[in-house]
């Protein structure tokens, strides 16, 4: 692309007046029949390397389908006051590195674009932005929340999406802008405003998945189950994932909005980026109470696991110690039947020389003698509280 043709661009891109006349033009222009527009072909299917799906789109409406980043670029030449809009599946250096040279792509964002994993950010670079946005799904069965990436850049006459996942659908924001060719006319900044709006609508259900899973989580912490504090760890773990996906996103809509002035962005473009905005804030503040309250959960469980293993060990305490009263009425009851069975036991011997052996009294004396050392024993232990 010539110098003097980006300047002009550029140019066109900072005048209001130049885009609404324009805008204007376009809606005099004469309606193409649809014959005559070019079918699009299934935006899931990949047409050679990454390209996704590349369009020409002039007035809000699709005049142009090319098949490659050469063709593209063929196009928009040859349509000075048309918009591309080219979406990129996982590409390799060298298609970046055409997107660059072509475009004037800085070199730090198709690092990050290229490099994949990054944090949401904008990031403006001359008259480009550069915008990363963090889809995500809830899956319910595992009660995980799955992340997708998008990388945007934003230009005068571009816009060029780079996927690393396979969220977010944006053949569903094509398809949806595509229908809307007033809000599609309104330029590259309509295409950054549909994607946005499309991430930020996906937060909805991911919110709802983890508020359910959260009062699931506070019956089983008051029903006592032993396996809630596993599930709070990992939900908690979830939210903070989607606490980060989600709350850059506020300083990033309030840098867009300091800018509507200066770029000269449209009126209802910037209505519709506060909406954008109003629904990311409510986000950010479910999440926020999500992650005090799991906080709060997780205290309260901690709690009743202690009192639970108090009320334990009390248990284990007071058996124990009825466990000891009944070893010592035992013992003493075995100590006090001792006594006569020795008695008894050394009498019984078949020894002709015992002394008392034939003692007149022998029989009375043992008896009472076993009768004694059993009375005296039992007053013994009684008094010990052993009886």
């Amino acid at each position: 692309m010539s110098d003097l043709r980006l300047r002009s661009l550029r140019a066109f891109s900072r005048t209001p007046s130049l885009r609404a006349a324009a805008r204007k033009h376009a809606a005099v222009a004469p309606a193409v029949e649809p014959a005559e527009l070019p079918q699009p072909r299934d935006p899931q299917k990949p047409k050679g390397h990454s390209v996704v799906d590349s369009a020409i789109y002039c007035g809000g409406r699709r005049v142009a389908s090319p098949d490659s980043l050469a063709a593209t670029y063929g196009a928009l030449h040859n349509a000075p006051q048309s918009l591309a809009w080219i979406g990129l599946y996982r590409p390799d250096r060298r298609e970046l590195a055409s997107l660059a040279h072509e475009f004037d792509l800085h070199e730090l964002a198709i690092e990050d674009a290229n490099e994949a994993h990054q944090r949401p950010k904008l990031e403006r670079y001359g008259d480009t932005l550069f915008v990363v946005l963090k889809a995500a799904r809830y899956r319910d069965a595992t009660e995980e929340v799955e992340f997708g990436e998008v990388h945007v850049f934003v230009g005068p006459d571009f816009v060029v999406t780079v996927r690393h996942a396979e969220a977010p659908n944006l053949a569903a924001v094509r398809r949806r802008v595509e229908r809307d060719p007033e809000l599609l006319s309104r330029g590259a900044e309509a295409v950054l405003y549909a994607i946005m709006d499309k991430v930020v609508d996906g937060y909805a259900p991911v919110v709802a998945g983890l508020e359910n899973d959260i009062d699931e989580i506070e019956t089983e912490v008051f029903r006592g189950d032993p396996k809630v504090s596993r599930r709070i760890y990992e939900l908690s773990r979830e939210v903070i994932e989607f606490q980060r996906a989600t709350r850059p996103l506020v300083g990033m809509l309030e840098q867009l909005r300091g800018g509507f002035e200066k770029y000269g962005v449209d009126e209802e473009l910037q209505r519709s980026l506060r909406d954008v905005a109003d629904h990311v804030t409510e986000v950010v503040e479910k999440v926020d109470g999500f992650r005090e309250l799991l906080r709060d959960i997780l205290t309260v469980n901690a709690t009743l696991v202690a009192q639970q293993q108090n009320e334990e060990m009390k248990s284990l305490a007071i058996a124990s110690s009825e466990q000891n009263e009944e070893v010592k009425r035992i013992s003493a009851w075995a100590a006090i039947l001792f006594a006569p069975t020795l008695i008894g036991t050394v009498y019984g011997m078949n020894f002709d020389n015992i002394p008392e052996l034939h003692w007149q009294f022998g029989y009375p004396f043992a008896i009472g003698l076993m009768a004694l050392v059993c009375v005296g024993l039992h007053q013994i232990f009684k008094r010990r509280g052993w009886l």
